[in-house]
Formats: C-alpha cells, sequence, structure tokens
C-alpha cells in the first residue's frame, strides 16, 4: 500500500509519540453515541494507532480489536492499555486477520490515503467482517479542505504532499459511489483539523 509503507509509520510514531494526543476524535465522539444507542457490544479499528480512539468507546463498555502496521504504535498503545486490547500487527491491505465477524467497525482517516483498488479492498473488507445488522463508520477528508488542489496531482482528485503523503479528496458523488454497494444511509460533514465527511454504513 503506497501510503501505508512500515517504514513511513515507523519513523512517524518514532518521531512524534503521541502526535494527536490522547483526545478522542470528533468522529469518535459522535460514534461512541451512536454505537451506543445500537448497542454495539464489540468493534474493530483498522489503522488503530497507538490507540487515541480506542479509549472512548472502552470507556462505554466496547470490546475493541485494532489492526495497525506501526510496531512502535502497537507498543505505545500496550503500554497505555496493557495487552488485553488485541492489536493484529499488519497493513490492512492484508484484512482479514480473523474470522470473527464485529458489531462495528470505527476507520477514522484512513481510506483517503488509499488508492482506488485499495479504498475498494477495504470497504468490502471492512464490510465482510461486520455482523448482521452491523454498522460501520469511515472519516474521510473532504474536497473542501484547504488542502485540496495543493501539491502534486497523481490522479483525479488526489494529491502527493506532505513530504510524499497521498490523499485522495472526497465529495458527496464519490462516497456514493465508493460505497453504496456497502450499506451506505448516511453521509453528514464534520470538522476535525480539516473538513471531513462522516459516512455510515449498515450491513442488513
Amino acid at each position: 500500500m503506497e501510503n501505508e509503507e512500515p517504514e513511513f509509520w515507523e519513523a512517524n510514531f518514532i518521531e512524534k509519540k503521541e502526535m494527536w494526543g490522547f483526545e478522542p476524535s470528533n468522529a469518535a465522539i459522535l460514534t461512541i453515541d451512536f454505537f451506543v444507542k445500537k448497542s454495539i457490544k464489540n468493534i474493530l479499528i483498522p489503522g488503530i494507532g497507538y490507540g487515541r480512539n480506542a479509549k472512548i468507546f472502552r470507556e462505554n463498555g466496547i470490546t475493541v480489536t485494532g489492526i495497525e502496521i506501526s510496531e512502535t504504535a502497537i507498543a505505545m498503545a500496550e503500554k497505555h492499555y496493557g495487552k488485553d486490547m488485541k492489536i493484529f500487527h499488519g497493513s490492512v491491505a492484508d484484512m482479514p486477520f480473523d474470522n470473527k465477524q464485529y458489531d462495528g467497525i470505527f476507520c477514522y482517516a484512513l481510506i483517503h490515503l488509499l488508492n482506488c483498488d485499495e479504498r475498494e479492498k477495504l470497504i468490502s473488507d471492512c464490510y465482510n467482517q461486520l455482523a448482521d445488522n452491523g454498522y460501520m463508520v469511515f472519516t474521510a477528508i473532504s474536497k473542501e479542505a484547504s488542502t485540496y488542489g495543493t501539491g502534486k496531482l497523481i490522479g483525479k482528485d488526489r494529491y502527493e504532499m506532505f513530504g510524499g503523503v497521498k490523499m485522495y479528496f472526497y465529495d458527496r458523488e464519490s462516497i456514493t459511489t465508493e460505497f453504496s454497494k456497502a450499506g451506505l444511509f448516511e453521509i453528514s460533514e464534520i470538522n476535525e483539523n480539516y473538513p471531513f465527511y462522516l459516512i455510515k454504513c449498515r450491513k442488513s
């Protein structure tokens, strides 16, 4: 995976440690309310990092399993949470890592780092690991972000910037195109450091 090179993330986590702090993202705060209302008991977080967004789910009684490419990030997560939170070491390109089906999936700020084929596979793999009537929530950067159109154009709505990060920028049309087969039922706008979309899907 172009943006999931272990060396890239290892270097970032080694240098910047807990670079996003431990306050949950706005998307995680909104999603926990939604998951609690839907009685979600266990979730998978692809690209869990050092577990910034895991805490709020665990505090609400939800069992969290993660996938993470950086061994350094996994070690940081174990330092904060112990070893009772299972994190598979590897790329999301290699999903699935287990045969379990999860009530929920939370995928934060990952999908827009992938190319078209990788995005399609991630959506499909996540949907396949959802239990019947389960929900998955993705966040993705919007074309409304100030960084859209900057850097080197490498594909439709896709740019290379920030020293090698490749980023695809979504609008509602592209979300509908990519997620329509995965039970898409709601697209909302949310602000993190940049304008994002919050994308909700249900497996029925």
